[in-house]
């Protein structure tokens, strides 16, 4: 019998504008901030945020990981999240709310980055 276990995943997201990363994942997402890293005061930011039991990390350094990536999340209530974006009229995005062919509503936005996040809740069957 194995003893290796593992858990979700944390994705590390590239990013190239503190301010610009903070406006998009904690104003418009809603996203916390849970701590920020670095190793002197004119160096890239590492930090950590997270929504419920969804933590991302974003990057400043180069060598960490390439922009453009995606992540899927699964969401309870997306229609309420799409609600509560739509609400907010952010400047740069103005994501819809999908239902795909594999049984999901999605709602599909990319950062100021280039990386994709795609909130997604399966439908009943």
């Amino acid at each position: 019998m194995s003893t290796i276990t593992m858990s979700s995943p944390t994705p590390i997201l590239r990013i190239f504008d503190e301010h610009k990363a903070k406006q998009f994942y904690l104003d418009f997402l809603s996203f916390k901030l849970d701590w920020e890293h670095r190793f002197e005061p004119a160096l890239p930011l590492y930090m950590q945020i997270s929504s419920g039991s969804c933590t991302i990390h974003l990057t400043e350094h180069y060598g960490d990981c390439c922009p453009g990536a995606a992540v899927r999340i699964e969401t309870g209530n997306i229609r309420e999240l799409h609600a509560t974006l739509a609400a907010k009229q952010y400047k740069f995005a103005r994501p819809g709310l999908e239902e795909t062919p594999w049984n999901t509503l999605e709602i599909s936005i990319t950062d100021p980055f280039g990386n994709r996040l795609h909130f997604y809740e399966n439908l009943p069957e």
